[in-house]
C-alpha cells in the first residue's frame, strides 16, 4: 500500500480543523478598535492552536515522505493521531472563550499531550514496519525533541491549575521547538 492516500487523507482533516477553529472567531458587533478587545484571547489561542497545527501538517508530510510502504496498523495509528487533533478545534474555542481559565487549559494540555503520544506511536508503527534501518529510524534517533514535548505538556496539565499562564508558556515552548519542520528527516530524504 502507498502513502499517498494516507497524505491525502490525513491533510484534509488538518485543513478541515483549521477552517473549524477559524469559524471560531465570530464577527463582533460594534465597528471600533474597544469591539476586538474581547476577541483578543479568542485569537490568540487560535494562533497558538494553528502553528500546532501547521507543525503536526508540516511534520507529518516529512515522517511520510521518509515511509517507503503503509499497512493496516499504521493507518489505525494515523487515526489515532486525527482523532486528538480533531479535538484541538473544542479545546481551542473553550479556552479562548474563557480566557485561558484552570481547566479548559488543562484539557487544552490533555488533547496535546494525547496526539503527541498518539505521534509516538505512529512514528514507532511506521519504523516497526519499515525496519530497524528505515530512513525514519535513522533520522529520529532518540526523538529527543518529542520526549521533552512529551514531558512539557505532562507538566503543563497539573500547572494549569496552579497558574494557566506557566501552562500556556510551556505549550509556546514546545510549538517554538518544533516550528522548523524536523530537519533530520529532510536531511535523510534528500540523501
Amino acid at each position: 500500500m502507498t502513502r499517498t492516500r494516507l497524505e491525502a487523507f490525513s491533510d484534509g482533516v488538518i485543513a478541515i480543523l483549521i477552517t473549524i477553529m477559524v469559524l471560531e472567531l465570530k464577527v463582533p458587533r460594534g465597528t471600533d478598535w474597544q469591539a476586538l478587545r474581547p476577541l483578543i484571547p479568542v485569537f490568540l489561542t487560535y494562533v497558538l492552536s494553528f502553528i500546532f497545527l501547521g507543525i503536526y501538517w508540516n511534520n507529518h508530510h516529512h515522517m511520510l515522505h521518509a515511509t517507503e510502504r503503509i499497512n493496516g496498523a499504521i493507518l489505525w495509528a494515523n487515526l489515532h493521531l486525527l482523532f486528538w487533533l480533531s479535538l484541538v478545534p473544542f479545546a481551542t474555542g473553550w479556552m479562548g472563550e474563557n480566557h485561558v481559565a484552570p481547566l479548559p487549559t488543562a484539557l487544552y494540555g490533555v488533547f496535546l499531550l494525547m496526539a503527541a503520544v498518539a505521534w509516538t506511536i505512529l512514528q514507532a508503527t511506521i519504523i516497526a514496519h519499515q525496519g530497524p534501518s528505515s530512513k525514519l529510524r535513522e533520522a529520529v534517533g532518540g526523538d529527543f525533541k518529542g520526549k521533552i514535548s512529551i514531558a512539557a505538556y505532562a507538566a503543563a496539565i497539573p500547572l494549569a491549575f496552579v497558574r494557566p499562564w506557566i501552562a500556556i508558556a510551556l505549550y509556546v515552548f514546545v510549538a517554538l521547538l518544533w516550528l522548523v519542520p524536523d530537519r533530520r528527516i529532510e536531511s535523510k530524504i534528500n540523501r
